[in-house]
């Protein structure tokens, strides 16, 4: 990013950063092709004169946040804040996965009927869609660090006191209430966002998949082991561990960097980054850290701006799509498998009969490999996507995703065996699950630091809203009728797939933005540049 602040002009001069920016909407970037680097470039603030240049002694050296963390790369620091952030996913998978073990035990344990089982799962989602836009306004106000270890606690907390439900109805408040808890671990995203460099973040952000998919797995062994003998408190109780970790060792993880600045905290910025130059056995680079102009942060209203609300809008409908269509393949999985009298059972049928509310199976060893398979089915679309991501760019992976999600499914419309309905099942899952994370990596970049905490928040809120439809297609118009529901998830994953295409901007290899203003700027630097240069300095 240039430099820039409160003035009627800046002057400043061009670093040669290798990640070139090539995306019309993000043109200030690409100028590097128009100008040499010793040329200088005045652009239009509205503020005091601020100016650098290496060739001159007229003016102090500066470098940008952006510029510092290219310079310090990827290395030993970033490799220890994924080992302690992707503890953070590990806690959040294994909470999130009791839910398909929990309500099966207490059905049988405590004979709830199936739609107060169905009540335990959606209380979470609804904790979870309240809370995530709050979590997100308090990280933009107050910080990264401060929302992340908030909301760990919390579930921490709760997480442990549900262990001891006396009754069903403090089971379904408790988990309520880890929900709210669980809504604020997608700030670790952000944080973890905000240290990387340009070439780094995809790769990163993907990692932290690795780690949820290994605290799912976590689970269903614990889950073996513990189930038998021990029963679902003490589930609850040893599930909680991953995240006391986590908030054991909170106090190594510093705050953005690019929060700090964008608060008027330059000391403390630049503080965090020379640990961090330090851990990775690289310097800084030389002269004074822009500052930036200080604003008010967290603002719902800058996310439908003339830039943004286009892109809100439909991120929104992704999020909404891709936990609909996720747990929608998740539930289908079930429901197809046990129909034993329908179409993939032998019989032809467009329809599944409900079974009676207080039929009771507990989970199996059988049950626990089930759940392990289709677990570990999400790890090959990972690593497919994470090639794909750097190839061919954020919104082409995501639709990429979406249209496999529905060529998958139409085998569904046709009366197929169990092995090949588990083969295309597995395959929709992969490709859905990771779609899912490359919406967590284009998210953060797309919004600027001042308010890409709220903007992940509420597309987090967003998400768990069609998390809460889903069962309901998946388990109740299912039984009404097979293909009307396969129809409704594969038409929203294609909507969806279009929906990705259309985003204004593509994030591949561009710089993080700090704020509107800094966008500003960039655009009257791209004019100033047409007006002396008679070119372009956009795609």
């Amino acid at each position: 990013m240039n430099g820039w602040r409160n003035s009627t002009k800046s002057t400043y001069k061009r670093w040669r950063n290798p990640a070139q920016w090539t995306d019309a909407d993000f043109s200030a970037h690409t100028d590097e092709d128009q100008v040499t680097d010793n040329e200088i470039c005045t652009i239009a603030t509205g503020g005091d004169q601020y100016a650098t240049s290496s060739d001159t002694n007229a003016t102090e050296a500066t470098f940008t946040i952006n510029e510092a963390l290219e310079v310090i790369g990827f290395g030993k620091f970033q490799w220890k804040m994924s080992l302690l952030t992707g503890l953070a996913w590990v806690a959040d998978a294994m909470e999130m996965m009791i839910l398909s073990i929990l309500g099966p035990t207490l059905h049988c344990e405590w004979r709830i009927p199936a739609y107060q089982v169905a009540l335990i799962t959606s209380v979470v989602f609804i904790g979870m869609g309240i809370s995530s836009p709050v979590w997100g306004k308090v990280s933009d106000k107050y910080g990264r660090k401060v929302g992340l270890v908030m909301c760990s606690s919390w579930t921490f907390f709760y997480g442990i006191l549900s262990a001891f439900s006396p009754v069903y109805g403090w089971v379904l408040v408790l988990r309520g209430l880890v929900g709210v808890g669980i809504g604020g671990i997608a700030q670790s995203i952000t944080l973890y966002t905000e240290f990387l460099p340009v070439k780094a973040r995809s790769t990163g952000v993907m990692m932290l998949s690795a780690f949820w998919a290994a605290g799912a797995i976590l689970e269903v062994l614990l889950a073996l082991l513990v189930m038998p003998t021990l029963g679902w408190r003490w589930l609850l109780g040893l599930s909680a561990i991953p995240m006391a970790l986590f908030i054991c060792f909170y106090s190594w993880l510093p705050e953005s960097p690019r929060f700090d600045v964008l608060s008027g905290r330059r000391e403390k910025a630049i503080a965090t980054l020379t640990r961090i130059a330090k851990e990775n056995n690289k310097s800084l680079p030389q002269g004074r850290m822009v500052e930036y102009e200080q604003i008010e942060r967290g603002k719902i209203k800058d996310l439908f701006n003339s830039r943004y609300w286009k892109t809100t809008v439909l991120l929104w409908f992704i999020w909404l799509s891709n936990t609909f269509t996720y747990f929608g393949i998740v539930l289908l999985t079930t429901e197809l498998f046990r129909a034993e009298h329908s179409c993939w059972g032998g019989t032809h049928s467009d329809n599944i009969e409900p079974r009676c509310d207080f039929e009771c199976k507990y989970l199996s060893a059988a049950d626990y490999k089930d759940l392990l398979l289709t677990t570990f089915a999400e790890l090959p679309g990972l690593l497919i996507i994470v090639l794909a991501v750097e190839k061919i760019g954020r919104k082409k992976t995501m639709a990429l995703c979406f249209f496999m999600y529905s060529i998958s499914l139409l085998p569904l419309f046709a009366c197929i065996g169990r092995i090949a309905l588990t083969i295309f099942i597995s395959i929709a899952r992969a490709f859905i699950s990771a779609g899912f994370q490359v919406v967590f990596v284009y998210t953060p970049e797309v919004f600027p630091t001042e308010n890409r905490a709220l903007a992940m928040g509420i597309s987090n809120g967003m998400a768990r809203v069609g998390a809460l439809v889903s069962p309901f297609v998946a388990q109740v118009l299912l039984r009404t009728s097979v293909y009307p529901t396969i129809s409704l998830y594969c038409g929203c994953s294609l909507l969806a797939g279009i929906a990705c295409l259309i985003l204004p901007f593509e994030t591949l290899g561009k710089n993080l933005q700090e704020s509107h203003l800094d966008q500003e700027a960039d655009g009257q630097t791209s004019s100033a540049a047409d007006n002396s240069n008679g070119t372009t300095l956009s795609e």
